[in-house]
């Protein structure tokens, strides 16, 4: 049986080579995975494609304007449009957002450390508290967004610490604020995190697996 097709999107250090990798590794047992770069969102890619996924990385959310022109930006759009799947996590949820390929209905990626009740306020790399489908997990977060809208609109999959949804489905359009990617030595780069990394590709499969299979 032939394996559903995702086109990963990477432009290091934005959508970097380390969630490209995390997420290969999260999903190639059930996905053929093809990465492209800024010159390659346009329609002839995304042609036999299953998932366009945008990663996460360094920098920040308004990067966007130097990579997505206005051809680019209706690639996606009607890809989605037109039955595709959208995957973002952290920077390629903020991606989906109003200010950027606005595909989402009545709800918005807004930076999670800004929130009312958050449980952080500085964007550095940290082992968050959330829960997933109601079950407690710690998950590797950098400055990711909280999905913020109508809440009948989407479908929640894990939360943050204040309630805030970090995790949805909406349609077509599956988006996470933290890294389900990570890899171990994500947290051995770091001494207060070092001895935490358990791994979430699970997670992400399943996330993905159930996005694929969404009419």
């Amino acid at each position: 049986m032939t394996k559903p097709t995702i086109a990963l999107f990477l432009n290091h250090p934005e959508c970097s080579q380390d969630c490209v990798d995390g997420m290969t590794q999260s999903l190639s047992t059930n996905y053929n995975i093809k990465t492209f770069g800024v010159n390659e969102c346009n329609s002839k890619t995304f042609k036999n494609v299953d998932i366009v996924a945008f990663p996460g990385g360094i920098g920040d959310a308004t990067s966007y304007d130097r990579f997505f022109r206005r051809r680019a930006q209706n690639a996606v759009a009607d890809f989605v449009a037109n039955g595709g799947r959208y995957l973002g996590i952290c920077m390629g949820a903020y991606w989906a957002g109003s200010y950027f390929f606005d595909i989402l209905d009545s709800v918005d990626a807004v930076q999670y450390i800004t929130q009312p009740g958050t449980d952080t306020r500085r964007p550095h790399a940290k082992d968050l508290h959330i829960l997933w489908r109601n079950r407690p997990e710690r998950m590797f977060f950098y400055d990711g967004c909280a999905l913020i809208g109508n809440t009948n609109k989407f479908d929640t999959i894990a939360r943050y610490g204040n309630g805030d949804a970090m995790a949805i489905k909406q349609n077509h359009i599956g988006l996470i604020g933290c890294h389900p990617e990570a890899e171990q030595f994500w947290y051995d780069g770091y001494t207060w995190m070092r001895g935490k990394y358990a791994s979430k590709h699970h997670l992400l499969l399943d996330f993905v697996n159930q996005l694929h299979t969404t009419t």
